[in-house]
C-alpha cells in the first residue's frame, strides 16, 4: 500500500499537503512515531533522500537507542513507521492551531491504516496536541495530560488500546543541541522497541 495514494483519497486536490510517498505493508507496522511538521523540501523528509535532514536525525536517535538501522526501509522492516502531524511546511517559527487542525483528517486516516499498531510515540508538543484533538472527537476529553513531557515519559497512557508515549521532537537543530532531551528521546525509543519486541505479532512479522 502506498501511503501517499491512500491519503490523497481524502483530498485528491492535494492543497499543498505533503504525504509520505512510500510503500508499506500495513499489518507489519507495530509502532508509529509522529513528528511535528513536514519540511519545506520533501526530499528532506523521512522517506526522501538517504542523507535528508529528517531521516538523518531519526537514524541517529535510533542508533543511540541501540538499533542498528541506517535507512527508512530498515526501520519499516522493524515494524516502525514515522510521519508528521502537520502535512504542510510551516511559514513561521511557530505553528498555528489551524495548521494542526487542517492536517488532522489525514493524520487520523494515516494512523487507522495500521491495524497492528501497539505504540504511538508523540515526538514533541505538536504531536501531543494533534493526538488530543483526535481523542477529543470520540472521548470528548484530552488523552494526554497538560503537564510537561518530562513528567509524562513513563506514564501508561492509552488510546483505543494503543500505548501513547510522549517524547521530544526528533528533528531540527535543537534536538542535537539539547543533549538531555536527545538522550531522553533515545531512551524513549529504546523503551518503545522493548514494548513491540514483547508483542508476539512483532515476532511473527520478523519470521
Amino acid at each position: 500500500m502506498n501511503i501517499k495514494k491512500s491519503l490523497q483519497s481524502i483530498d485528491a486536490s492535494g492543497s499543498n499537503f505533503y504525504f509520505n510517498d512510500v510503500d508499506v505493508i500495513p499489518e507489519n507496522i507495530n509502532a508509529v512515531l509522529i513528528n511535528e511538521v513536514v519540511p519545506k523540501d520533501p526530499e528532506n523528509d523521512f522517506y526522501g533522500k538517504q542523507d535528508g535532514e529528517y531521516l538523518s536525525a531519526a537514524v541517529r536517535l535510533f542508533q543511540n537507542a541501540g538499533i542498528e538501522a541506517n535507512t527508512s526501509e530498515e526501520l519499516l522492516n522493524l515494524g516502525i513507521y514515522i510521519t508528521n502531524a502537520v502535512k504542510k511546511p510551516k511559514s513561521h517559527t511557530f505553528l498555528e492551531r489551524s495548521m494542526i487542525e487542517e492536517s488532522l483528517p489525514f493524520l487520523e486516516k494515516e494512523l487507522a491504516l495500521f491495524p497492528n499498531v501497539q505504540v504511538v510515540m508523540l515526538m514533541g508538543d505538536v504531536a501531543k496536541k494533534a493526538m488530543n484533538m483526535i481523542a477529543k472527537r470520540t472521548t470528548k476529553r484530552n488523552v494526554i495530560p497538560a503537564v510537561s513531557t518530562y513528567k509524562l515519559r513513563h506514564s501508561e497512557i492509552y488510546y483505543k488500546n494503543i500505548r501513547l508515549m510522549p517524547s521530544y521532537i526528533m528533528t531540527g537543530k535543537n534536538i542535537l543541541i539539547e543533549k538531555s532531551k536527545f538522550q531522553m528521546a533515545c531512551e524513549d525509543i529504546s523503551n518503545m522497541i522493548n514494548m513491540i519486541n514483547r508483542d508476539p505479532v512483532f515476532h511473527l512479522h520478523q519470521q
